[in-house]
């Protein structure tokens, strides 16, 4: 199947927990179509970044709030897959947030959504406000990669 190129979604979630698994699994699905290589970096690393995006958006920025919403974009390319997660929170400063793998931080709570999307994704960006996370997943290089290191 040929990957679709340049395409965009854009999607509005509520502010519920509940909405995040299957809002994922539409968005990983539509992605699937890409290059086979690829497949196991968006079922894993792309599935669970977003997942964490969405979480924090929802319960850290919107604070659970019915009335609030959370806006998604993503664009699938050949070569990548971005995704851009704005709450409507007041936003927070990302740098502020301590490395939940520091042994004085092991037992405290925060930071381990941040610290997955960092290590998953090849780009995390965040917005001056701290109220949007861009995320991107390269696609073609690693492609790239599995295919040189078949040969």
């Amino acid at each position: 199947m040929a990957p679709r190129v340049d395409t965009r979604i854009w999607m509005e979630v509520p502010s519920e927990l509940d909405s995040i698994e299957e809002t994922v699994n539409r968005i990983v699905d539509y992605c699937l179509e890409c290059p086979d290589d690829c497949h196991g970096r968006i079922l894993l690393n792309f599935r669970v970044g977003l997942m964490e995006a969405l979480a924090n958006a929802i319960l850290y920025g919107n604070g659970r709030d019915p009335g609030k919403r959370v806006r998604l974009e993503i664009t699938a390319r050949a070569c990548s897959i971005t995704a851009c997660i704005t709450d409507e929170g007041p936003g927070f400063n990302p740098e502020a947030v301590p490395d939940p793998t520091r042994p004085s931080h092991l037992d405290r709570e925060g930071g381990r959504g941040l610290f997955l999307m960092r290590k998953l994704m090849d780009e995390v960006h965040y917005n001056e406000q701290g109220n949007r996370v861009t995320l991107v997943l390269r696609l073609q290089e690693f492609a790239q990669e599995q295919e040189e290191a078949r040969a």
